[in-house]
């Protein structure tokens, strides 16, 4: 026998003993690990033995993804929501047709016949347009009339960026969604999240849809979708079982949630309007709350604390100020009855030539933070609008508040990203902290990862935050300047880089 034969005859034993092995798992723990994987992978992944062909079948969760199809993978899909739409309208119009193919055929093969168990959740992901997605939609129909899906994930993706999307363009893919859901009209009671990306609804329908029609949503995402330029959207569904809604850059003038009995988290990012972007009326599970914009020189100041009037049981609140000017008035003691349930307040964001010490003010105004995340905002990528009109840097007005309640304090951790010694005013705020905080345990410093665009570009100038400290003898000098004459608490200290955890 030659020496490719003996090559040959090593694989195929090595094959057989790897199958062998895995021939040894129960179907419940195969089930588990190709619940892990895409769909496809999972298809090809069973053809490897006769006893593992069904298993696909027997999957208590089918993702249908056109992300998982395309004929070119891409590794990058973004763990951001905020680049959900970009990754989809960058995908080319070519592959957009050979992806929508391959779910159709996959869909056919999963859908086509009834099976013994049911699929306890079925997430759908396509574009509309074309044979392909009606194909899809009557399969799926199907799958739910015959009681094969009792919950529907969708998410109808756009081949479009919001700024190449004219009013025309909305309007048009708003008539294409109610088209589609119309047609199969019994998608919507199974609906439990649903992604929608460059609508222009009209008020009723968007409302009839969302909160008559879809008995189970919980989770609703919008990604560049209102109801009309600056128009008023006005939620009032007391039979509603949604949990969780995100709106991003919407051209929205004010959300009026005016009863959502259940919403728990409220996500709202980018708001153009020069005025309070939120009304809250009856919304009593609201527990967390994020707020991002970057504010334009002459947007005005809001008062956080009448934005949060009739939201008084949130615990979680994340202010995201992207290296803007601050978009909230000076406050303190106006935010205590919003903040008086409050465990975690971050703080994202905030210019990294921005002194620091402001954010004592919210502190002091909720005593009951548990856990006080600050991070500040540094890119070469971006540029500072302030700079592009040839302005002034806009510095936060608020000043150093007189301590009263700082006793009564219950913060145990406070994390700072991207902190640097190169910048003083980062190590006054962090004794300001700890001089005030007596039940403090953990102080953590944390380095993130370099924006993948800044990293692209050709001449990166240095930053004004200098570097993470990773070297020991940098971390050991921080700790001693920290820890010495203080009197209120004495905390652990870490150090947290991309590459190790160090703890004093």
């Amino acid at each position: 026998m030659d020496m490719a034969s003996n090559n040959v005859c090593r694989h195929l034993c090595k094959a057989r003993q790897e199958e062998d092995r895995l021939g040894m798992l129960s179907d419940d723990v195969l089930l588990l690990i190709l619940g892990r994987v895409d769909l496809l992978t999972a298809a090809r992944t069973c053809t490897l033995s006769t006893r593992w062909r069904n298993l696909p079948w027997l999957l208590p969760e089918i993702n249908l993804h056109v992300r998982d199809f395309l004929p070119a993978p891409r590794a990058d899909y973004p763990t951001d929501p905020t680049h959900w739409i970009d990754f989809y309208s960058q995908i080319p119009a070519q592959h957009i047709d050979q992806s929508m193919a391959s779910l159709a055929r996959a869909a056919r093969s999963f859908l086509r016949i009834k099976r013994s168990n049911t699929v306890a959740r079925m997430s759908v992901e396509m574009y509309l347009g074309g044979n392909y997605s009606h194909d899809i939609g009557l399969l799926v129909h199907g799958a739910i009339d015959n009681g094969m899906v009792k919950e529907l994930n969708l998410t109808i993706a756009d081949d479009k960026a919001p700024n190449a999307c004219k009013d025309a363009d909305m309007l048009q893919k708003a008539q294409d969604v109610n088209s589609f859901l119309g047609t199969y009209p019994n998608m919507l009671p199974c609906l439990t999240r649903l992604q929608l990306y460059n609508l222009h609804f009209v008020e009723g329908d968007i409302h009839h849809i969302l909160f008559d029609c879809c008995k189970q949503l919980q989770h609703l995402s919008l990604d560049h979708c209102d109801a009309g330029n600056c128009s008023v959207w006005q939620i009032n569904a007391p039979n509603s079982s949604l949990r969780v809604l995100e709106i991003y850059y919407s051209c929205l003038k004010r959300l009026d949630l005016l009863c959502l009995p259940k919403l728990e988290q409220l996500r709202l990012d980018m708001w153009v309007h020069y005025e309070p972007p939120l009304r809250f009326g009856s919304v009593p599970s609201l527990k967390e709350l994020f707020l991002l914009s970057d504010a334009k020189l002459e947007q005005p100041e809001f008062s956080l604390s009448q934005l949060l009037n009739g939201a008084t049981s949130i615990h979680t609140l994340n202010l995201n100020f992207q290296g803007e000017k601050l978009w909230i008035q000076p406050e303190r003691e106006q935010l205590r009855y919003a903040f008086k349930k409050l465990r975690k307040l971050s703080i994202h964001g905030i210019s990294v030539e921005f002194d620091l010490l402001f954010t004592m003010n919210l502190l002091e105004a909720a005593p009951t933070v548990e856990i006080f995340d600050i991070e500040m905002f540094e890119h070469s990528c971006v540029k500072p609008y302030w700079l592009s009109v040839g302005a002034q840097r806009v510095q936060p007005s608020w000043k150093m508040p007189c301590f009263t309640s700082c006793s009564k304090w219950q913060l145990r951790e406070l994390q700072v990203a991207n902190f640097s010694t190169l910048v003083g005013h980062y190590m006054s705020f962090v004794r300001a902290v700890m001089d005030h905080a007596p039940n403090l345990e953990t102080v953590l410093f944390k380095e993130l990862r370099r924006c993948k665009d800044c990293d692209k570009m050709a001449a990166v100038p240095p930053r004004v935050g200098g570097m993470f400290p990773r070297g020991k003898d940098e971390q050991e000098t921080i700790v001693k300047q920290l820890r010495d004459n203080r009197v209120s608490s004495s905390p652990q200290i870490i150090f947290r880089s991309i590459v190790s955890t160090v703890v004093f």
